[in-house]
């Protein structure tokens, strides 16, 4: 099948490349030049486990190709989709305006029956936007179809290729026909491909990532009142995650959910809401709780330090929001940076992928080392962000000769307060109790 693939952003790239490795013959289209020439010429624009390898293979066949040519993109497509961003507006609803521009482009240049995919996460209704101004200037028929992403980053490439399930809005029995050809290599175990109308599959997207973004943020409540009464949040986490009706995903305590989707849909489908005159009372608390839940820890580094940080130097491990990318949109690091930079601290960083996305926004600002143990050296306190493996079994004696004081903030539980309290760090973290935390240097 011909298939053609409008933005080459993260989605965009991982759906042409996973659809060019089950066969399909697939062109990307990108306005942006230079990313284009990077993509034809074999380098890949994203970090993400396992797409290099797709990648690489599907360029090699011919599978997938690339243009910044919309009409030479679309040429013969059966399907076109869109993978376009849609970022939130000062009001936080998701903007349109380039699924909506690109929906004006295709009318004139659709040469037979084509279905139309919107792949971007989009606000209910946008089927609708789409089909109407395509049908202006359309002379074929076609079809608009709402066909949400579910990728988790760090394993997109999975998720793709071994799908929960796929949920497809159409009420086009032609379109659904087509659709239902182009999943089957990627549904042979049996995981449901789920058909429904436009709009609901429109609002299923948001409320899948606002439940998760839900579940989390209840946790972190959770956390917080543990360390109040004096309760371990992760025996707490154990407890309620074995009972099947809950599941034991997303329930993990840390400073708050970030990346490119959880805070957006979140944002636009109280937005939404708020449009159809319905108080989603339970999103606004989510928005509310995550974004103090970010700089969870600041208080408790400045209250270490006695209330100044002044001419202090904190390590930070992890600014990607998460393991397994370089994605930094919404990351919990940078709130804490910024903390730590508006009180008066220098800053050293290091990440194994996003360094150079921080580098591009907070330019010279802070530090950017090339190890963890770089990171750590001549500094006055470590605050992890992100759960990368390579932080978990750190070598705890040169973190102990390294660091000015033997003390962690870890916004990411990676370690037991047994252990730290054995190694006398005094040890920070989220909804368990804090170890030895009167003690300062390392040399008292």
């Amino acid at each position: 099948m011909r298939i053609a693939v409008v933005g080459t952003g993260y989605v965009g790239l991982v759906t042409g490349t996973c659809f060019a490795e089950t066969g399909n013959h697939v062109m990307c289209v990108d306005i942006d030049e230079r990313k284009v020439n990077k993509l034809r010429n074999g380098q890949i624009t994203i970090y993400e486990p396992g797409l290099d390898v797709l990648f690489e293979r599907n360029i090699k066949q011919k599978r997938l190709e690339f243009t910044t040519n919309l009409a030479e993109g679309i040429k013969g497509a059966e399907i076109i989709f869109l993978a376009l961003p849609t970022p939130p507006g000062e009001d936080g609803s998701a903007d349109l305006k380039y699924i909506l521009k690109v929906a004006d482009d295709l009318g004139p240049l659709l040469e037979q029956y084509t279905i139309i995919v919107d792949k971007s996460t989009v606000p209910v209704g946008t089927a609708e936007k789409v089909r109407d101004r395509i049908a202006k200037n359309a002379r074929v028929e076609f079809d608009v179809v709402s066909n949400p992403e579910f990728l988790r980053e760090g394993v997109a490439v999975e998720d793709f290729m071994k799908p929960d399930r796929v949920v497809i809005g159409t009420e086009s029995p032609k379109a659904r026909k087509k659709m239902e050809h182009l999943y089957a290599p990627l549904v042979r175990q049996g995981n449901p491909v789920i058909f429904m109308d436009e709009r609901s599959a429109e609002l299923t997207k948001y409320a899948a990532n606002s439940f998760l973004a839900t579940k989390i943020t209840f946790m972190n409540e959770i956390a917080n009142l543990c360390e109040l009464l004096g309760a371990d949040v992760d025996a707490v986490r154990h407890g309620v995650g074995t009972d099947s009706r809950i599941g034991k995903r997303f329930l993990f305590a840390g400073i708050g959910y970030g990346g490119s989707c959880f805070p957006k849909d979140v944002q636009a489908l109280a937005k939404s809401s708020s449009d159809a005159n319905y108080e989603f009372q339970i999103l606004q608390s989510v928005m509310e709780v995550n974004q103090n839940q970010k700089t969870k820890l600041i208080p408790a580094v400045k209250e270490y330090f006695d209330g100044d940080l002044k001419g202090k130097t904190i390590a930070v491990w992890g600014l990607a929001f998460k393991p397994y990318t370089d994605d930094i949109r919404e990351a919990p690091a940078l709130y804490n940076i910024e903390a730590l930079l508006e009180a008066g601290a220098r800053v050293k960083a290091y990440d194994p992928e996003a360094m150079e996305n921080v580098r591009e926004q907070l330019g010279d600002r802070i530090e950017y080392c090339d190890s963890m143990y770089e990171c750590i050296s001549g500094c006055d306190a470590l605050m992890i962000m992100t759960e990368w493996p390579v932080f978990r079994t750190p070598e705890f004696d040169q973190l102990e000769s390294t660091l000015n004081n033997k003390v962690i903030f870890d916004g990411r539980n990676l370690y037991e307060p047994e252990q730290m309290e054995e190694l006398g760090f005094t040890y920070i973290s989220i909804g368990r109790k804090a170890v030895n935390p009167k003690v300062k240097s390392v040399h008292a």
